[in-house]
């Protein structure tokens, strides 16, 4: 791992190298990471990879104000002088337009995130990763007589060290480190389809991973998807998983993301602020700092600390993301939502959609009829038209009759993201965490299904 003396190194080796190149102004940010990951099959090894990769860029500014960027994965001096003179003459062709600058706030304290506890975060030996994921297979082997296989499973481990430094004294840096397990099966019965099921779980430390649970969910799905039945096509009241509501959030994540807003790219305009965009139960933050997001930053790539943003606020659309140069264009303050690259892009951290409801009869899946739980979406990249708003997308997923979940053969649900996110009538008061965010159940009207 990098430490923060070693990016003290860094900066002061970066300021002889520009001086001696009369470079007044330059960023630097950049990442390296070690990864080991594991895969099974039928209780063998099938695949074992491990891997240590860094990037950085670099962007320097002449004195016309203009900025040239380039990147490299060499660190060493020769490298960085390779890359500060090749930015500085790339840097007199650089946009005059809105050409990027420094944060503002680059120079500001971090937030104080507090160390983690009980775990060890150090690299678990290869032996003890195979071991667990072996355990793991086997354990949903067993569950049932048509789980056949889990096709795809994974244990691996990420260290990953980012920093970010600049010409007028700025010098962050922080480590993050996780465990992840996914299990994703195949089952299979006599004259009937195969039918799959996954789930997956992160932490930061190997001792505090939730194998168990794993399986257990992977199971537990795959069992409720056996019996399955065809349904019709019509408009349905639907109930999203957590992970599915967050996925289609984050397809249209151009809502909020300023970036988009002035690339028109996306389905909100500047004047949209302010503006009704959801059903009032609907509050939605990004909080890139919240306790239990795994992947915890305190700046983005332009050196600007991160804080929790609220983006919906009883459905009415009350900030967008930004970064320096997007802040600067609309007249406000950078959220620490930068991608430093050659163009900055624009991205959220960590969803944490709100709920808080009072349950009542006719939103309790144990006594409702005629309503369709959604657990997971599949073909995101091409059943999605961001630009237009609009979604067609398969689904794994529960008729629930009688108070009872029946499994659907093959449908897809399609709709506008704008109407659906009008027409939720229940956000449930019960969030579950996630890798991408925390979310509860929620419930939208009339959405239109179509079974096969």
């Amino acid at each position: 791992m990098t430490s923060a003396l070693k990016i003290q190194d860094l900066a002061i080796q970066a300021k002889t190298i520009a001086a001696r190149l009369h470079i007044l102004k330059f960023d630097i940010f950049g990442s390296i990471i070690d990864e080991t990951s594991i895969e099974v099959d039928h209780g063998e090894p099938k695949q074992v990879e491990a891997s240590n990769r860094s990037g950085v860029t670099v962007r320097v500014w002449n004195e016309n104000g203009t900025v040239g960027v380039t990147s490299t994965t060499d660190l060493h001096p020769q490298g960085l002088e390779l890359a500060l003179k090749t930015a500085y003459e790339a840097s007199y062709f650089g946009i005059k337009d809105h050409a990027p600058d420094f944060s503002p706030l680059s120079t500001q304290p971090l937030s104080s995130i507090p160390p983690e506890n009980g775990g060890n975060p150090t690299s678990t030996p290869i032996p003890l990763l195979l071991e667990q994921l072996i355990s793991a297979e086997q354990a949903l082997l067993t569950a049932h007589p048509a789980i056949q296989g889990v096709p795809y499973n994974g244990i691996g481990q990420r260290f990953s060290d980012r920093f970010y430094l600049n010409s007028i004294g700025s010098t962050r840096t922080e480590s993050r480190f996780s465990t992840t397990l996914y299990l994703y099966t195949k089952a299979q019965q006599e004259g009937k389809r195969p039918r799959s099921a996954g789930a997956y779980r992160v932490n930061p430390y190997f001792e505090q991973l939730d194998v168990r649970g794993c399986w257990e969910e992977a199971a537990s799905k795959t069992i409720r998807h056996l019996d399955y039945e065809k349904i019709n096509s019509g408009k349905y009241r639907v109930v999203f998983s957590p992970e599915a509501f967050l996925s289609l959030l984050g397809a249209f994540s151009n809502l909020f993301n300023a970036q988009n807003i002035l690339d028109h790219q996306s389905l909100s305009t500047p004047d949209s602020l302010g503006t009704q965009i959801a059903s009032p139960l609907l509050t939605i933050w990004d909080n890139p700092l919240h306790p239990e997001n795994v992947g915890r930053v305190t700046f983005d790539g332009e050196g600007t600390p991160t804080r929790s943003i609220p983006l919906v606020e009883g459905g009415v659309l009350t900030s967008f993301i930004h970064s320096a140069g997007t802040a600067k264009r609309m007249n406000t303050t950078p959220t620490g939502h930068a991608n430093m690259g050659a163009k900055v892009t624009v991205s959220p951290h960590f969803f944490h959609v709100q709920g808080g409801q009072v349950t009542q009869p006719n939103n309790d899946l144990n006594l409702v009829e005629n309503v369709i739980l959604i657990d997971d979406l599949h073909a995101l990249h091409a059943g999605v038209q961001s630009l237009q708003g609009s979604f067609s997308l398969p689904f794994d997923g529960w008729l629930i009759r009688h108070g009872q979940p029946i499994s659907i053969e093959s449908a897809t649900v399609a709709g506008d993201f704008r109407s659906l996110l009008m027409g939720i009538v229940y956000v449930e008061p019960d969030e579950k965490i996630t890798p991408g965010g925390i979310c509860p159940r929620i419930w939208v009207d009339d959405l239109s299904i179509t079974g096969e």
